[in-house]
Order: C-alpha cells, then structure tokens, then sequence
C-alpha cells in the first residue's frame, strides 16, 4: 500500500509539472508587449555549446516594444544576433556592434487571434498529458486492487483522490490559458 501511495504521488507532482510547464510556455509567447521572457528559451552557439541568451547578457526594456541585448563577451555579439534571427521573434534583430536592440511591432488583430488559436490547442496538448497521468496511475492501483494489494474501498478512495487532483491541474491549466488570452486580445 505505500507503494501505491509513492506512486500517486509521484503522478500528482508529475500534474504539476505538466501546470508549471504550460506556464513557461506561455510566459515566452509574444502578448505586443516587449519581455524578457520572449527570449527564454533561446539558445546561442557559444564556443561550440549552445547557451541560454541569458547567461551570455543582460536584456534590457527600452520601453513597451523594444529589448536591448548586450553581451557579456562582445565577440559573441555576431552570434547572438544570427541566434535571434533564427528564432522568428516576428522582428529583425539590429545589431550595433556593442548592443543588438529588437523593436517588436504592434501586433495585428488576426495575429492576436491565431496566437490565441495556438494557446487554446497548447493547452489541450498540457490537459492530455494531465489526463494521461491519471490513465497511468489508475491502471497501476487497478492492477494492485486485482493482485489483493489493495481493497474495494482503498480502490474507490484512490481514485477520488486522483481525479480531484487532475480536476484541480486542468482547472490551473485553463486559467492559465484564459489569463494568456485576456493577455494576448488586450490592445
């Protein structure tokens, strides 16, 4: 029974590792405002490695659409600039030799709505995963309920338990999503 007990838990962390996830996620998705998260997940060819941007500068906001990139090692500057260009941000990086500055454009209402459209299908992918992990842990407390590990009862409790903790992921997930959206059609 401890077992199982380890192995529900180990799926409820895994739920929220699915939630924390989604939320990284979105946090680099552009909203017409300039963010230090848009650039988060890119990485730069450094010395043959690639490394996050944010280990190799500071990134600063201008103001409400520009960021300003400046390198640590201005040799990497070149670098850094072909990393951003390859990452299709929706604006052309210019580099200046010292800094590399990013002016993103207003965003479009059918851009808002196709990111909007992109967010909501993200979001089911994160809900299946959820989903999946409850597959997963009820399969193996029914498997233990039919070895005579566990009782009728326990089973009944497990499973309660299970489905109110994914009832509680997905609900996290769909705020998340709805915070974005609001976020997103926000001119």
């Amino acid at each position: 029974m401890e077992e199982i007990n380890q192995f529900i838990a180990k799926g409820k962390t895994d739920m929220a590792t699915h939630v924390e996830k989604l939320r990284q996620d979105l946090a680099t998705i552009r909203t017409g405002r300039a963010s230090a998260q848009l650039l988060e997940n890119i990485r730069v060819e450094y010395y043959g490695t690639p490394t996050q941007l944010k280990q190799m500068a500071m990134i600063n906001i201008l103001d409400a659409r520009t960021l300003e990139i400046q390198p640590w090692d201005i040799s990497a500057i070149n670098d850094i600039d072909k990393a951003l260009q390859k990452a299709d941000l929706g604006a052309s990086p210019v580099n200046d030799g010292k800094v590399v500055r990013i002016t993103l454009p207003s965003m479009t209402e059918d851009r808002r709505k196709t990111l909007a459209k992109n967010i909501a299908k993200m979001s089911e992918d994160f809900k299946v995963a959820v989903r999946n992990t409850r597959r997963d842990i009820l399969e193996k407390v029914k498997k233990a309920q039919k070895a005579g590990e566990v009782t009728e009862d326990d089973l009944k409790r497990y499973e309660a338990d299970v489905q109110k903790a994914t009832d509680a992921n997905i609900a996290q997930i769909d705020k998340l999503v709805a915070d974005k959206e609001v976020e997103i059609m926000t001119v």
